[in-house]
């Protein structure tokens, strides 16, 4: 028996269906227009709430039992791994389950990115916030993956992980040039447990890593190779987990990040363990923003060291070498620039080739410990620099180390003909002094003076007549056209 309530719903059904006919002849108008009067009268009229049949058992509720619009095993491209039976307490190995689920995440592809390169839309591999011990290395596929992202967990070599490979590994095996692109590696904790490395990316472009905090590494941290294009950002990477002054920071060894390819970044880093740094042998790489406190200079560590001689492009900028330095092999077309060296950290210029052209060192901070040691120096240990052009170290702020230059300046003043102003200890490159400009002022008439040497970086001014002068000298080196 219907009630009053529904005979009254129903009638006003009928009667807006009528005005919405009445009001246009579009089937789709009238279709919408009743719609929405039912929706904002629906209120209004409370829904029957009939008795469940004593045969039937109740219906259950939407919050116990919400029915889904569509299967997220079919429509989302993001991949838990412990969905695929991985431990996340690291308790047993997750090698092939992880393999799995990057497996499925890189399972199906519609476009590309460049050539012979997948796109595989955004898929992310989720660790879930887990702890996963793996055996092997954990890799894209070899024959390329473009678009793909594994963040948010933390991946532990166990103790038969081989010594030489990597936690995760892109290596390619395609024909072009770059075999992935665009993956993003992020969130992750990665703990090599002294065997091996943190992570590989080679033949890659436009490869993320971020927010990677990468431990007990024994060749590399990161090593980029043949890349093009990848940024290393805000991550802290080290062989020990230590924060300074580690007993056994002696014998730190490996390298932190290794970039052996062209128009990398690496950027707002953190290196507080390893025996070098970064170590840069490809061109035209950025290295900004970087802490590095690996292992001191007094004890054979080396901050940052660029071993490219000859093909340098290399800029560092505002970066805070602490108490380990900077090493450049026969530099050409390098910046430094910007950044502060504490401890006695220094800019070294080794010569391999005996060439250095195009370097700017300037506006730097230095401060040392008052030990003699020099702000920047040449390391001619293998033989000297011969080809030298357009070397620049000025404007740099030093205190309690020995300031290096290649543009001085100097006053001496006294009485007779010749004035002589020492730059041996303040210029860069000895015995040589390429641009002079002097001044002589003397108020006993006007003498004839002028420049007769510039021999062991030692300027020489003389007059025709003994007068009571003041001479002002600026000089430069390997100042170029």
């Amino acid at each position: 028996m219907p009630t009053n309530t529904t005979l009254r719903f129903f009638l006003l059904l009928f009667f807006l269906s009528s005005a919405a006919a009445a009001l246009s002849p579009s089937h789709i108008q009238r279709r919408n227009l009743v719609r929405r009067h039912l929706q904002s009268l629906s209120s209004f009229f409370p829904s029957p709430s009939p008795s469940p049949s004593p045969s039937l058992s109740p219906s259950p509720s939407p919050s116990s039992s919400p029915l889904p619009i569509y299967s997220t095993s079919s429509t989302s491209h993001i991949f838990h791994a412990t969905d695929f039976g991985a431990d996340p307490t690291g308790s047993t190995d997750s090698t092939a389950a992880l393999s799995h689920a990057l497996s499925a995440a890189s399972s199906s592809s519609h476009f590309s990115l460049m050539p012979s390169i997948p796109n595989f839309g955004g898929a992310e591999l989720h660790l879930d916030g887990g702890n996963y011990l793996i055996s092997s290395p954990i890799f894209l596929p070899s024959s390329g993956a473009g678009n793909l992202k594994i963040h948010s967990g933390s991946l532990l070599a166990s103790n038969i992980f081989p010594p030489d490979r990597y936690l995760i590994e892109l290596n390619g095996s395609t024909s072009s040039a770059f075999s992935f692109e665009y993956i993003t590696l992020a969130g992750l904790m990665l703990d090599s447990n002294f065997r091996g490395g943190g992570i590989a990316v080679v033949d890659s472009l436009r490869v993320i890593i971020d927010g990677c905090y990468i431990v007990h590494f024994t060749t590399d941290g990161v090593l980029i190779r043949n890349g093009h294009e990848n940024l290393i950002r805000n991550c802290y990477i080290g062989q020990h987990i230590t924060a300074g002054s580690d007993p056994g920071e002696r014998k730190f060894t490996g390298t932190a990040v290794q970039l052996n390819g062209n128009d990398n970044a690496v950027t707002d880093v953190v290196i507080f363990s390893a025996a070098v740094g970064i170590l840069v042998a490809g061109e035209a790489n950025i290295i900004t923003g970087v802490h590095c406190y690996n292992k001191a200079a007094a004890f054979g560590g080396t901050g940052i060291y660029v071993k490219l001689p000859g093909l340098t492009q290399t800029r560092i900028v505002n970066c805070y070498l602490d108490f380990t330095g900077i090493v450049v092999e026969d530099p050409v077309q390098l910046l430094i620039s910007g950044s502060f060296f504490l401890g006695d950290a220094n800019v070294a210029f080794k010569s391999v080739n005996g060439v250095i052209k195009d370097v700017n060192v300037v506006d730097n901070l230095f401060s040392g410990r008052n030990r003699g040691a020099h702000n920047v120096w040449l390391d001619e240990s293998s033989g000297k620099f011969e080809t030298v052009d357009q070397v620049v170290v000025n404007r740099n702020a030093v205190m309690g180390m020995l300031p290096r230059s290649t543009v001085a300046r100097g006053t001496v003043e006294g009485n007779g003909t010749m004035w002589t102003v020492d730059f041996s200890a303040v210029l860069l490159f000895p015995n040589r002094i390429d641009q002079v400009q002097y001044s002589l002022v003397t108020t006993n008439g006007f003498p004839g003076h002028t420049l007769r040497s510039v021999e062991s970086n030692r300027v020489v001014i003389v007059s025709d007549i003994v007068v009571n002068a003041t001479v002002h000298v600026e000089v430069g080196q390997a100042v170029g056209p």
